[in-house]
């Protein structure tokens, strides 16, 4: 059933009443988050962006790797969702998918996504004749070695067409369990 919407043309003429619709519509917006990130990914099917694998069977990759590695889910979750960026902008994605994802997960897991180019470098930015070593930055950081083993051991190595992944339904329950909630609750 529709809401009745508000009919206020600047936030300053609203009222409480105006402000009681609009939270009632956020509250039932707010469980499409996960279909949203889960459509977003499906979005990646066939977009391989000069990999040998399209976006969405990396992200099944790593997520696959992840589990089958018995990662706790929330680093299951990250290795599905850290290039949903990719969606808005590559040259920035790890930043624009840490954003998304920061309301919802642990400070670490945030840090792990926004930094994971930095990490990634190790294995390829010599080829563009960039600095390999900018992970060093972050050396002091709590989830450091957890960034290692996300980067090094699942996202660099999650390109290969062969391997059997995953079907993106096996991870959605882990994306609705984070985001059909309000941030922080």
């Amino acid at each position: 059933m529709p809401h009745e919407n508000t009919d206020f043309t600047r936030m300053d003429l609203s009222d409480q009443s105006d402000w009681k619709k609009i939270a009632v519509a956020t509250v039932e917006h707010q469980p499409a988050v996960s279909e949203r990130l889960l459509n977003m990914l499906r979005s990646f099917q066939g977009l391989h962006l000069g990999f040998g694998v399209d976006q969405l069977h990396h992200a099944l990759q790593t997520a696959t790797m992840a589990r089958r590695d018995n990662a706790a889910d929330e680093m299951v979750l990250i290795s599905l969702l850290h290039d949903v960026g990719k969606y808005i902008s590559v040259a920035n994605h790890g930043q624009i998918a840490a954003e998304i994802l920061k309301p919802y997960v642990s400070d670490a897991a945030y840090q792990i996504v926004r930094t994971h180019q930095d990490f990634q470098g190790r294995h390829y930015y010599q080829h563009f004749g960039m600095p390999q070593n900018l992970r060093e930055k972050h050396r002091d950081q709590p989830w450091f070695s957890l960034a290692e083993t996300f980067t090094d051991v699942w996202d660099q190595a999650a390109f290969d067409p062969k391997y059997p992944v995953l079907p993106l339904e096996e991870f959605a329950p882990l994306v609705r369990q984070y985001f059909d909630r309000f941030p922080g609750s």
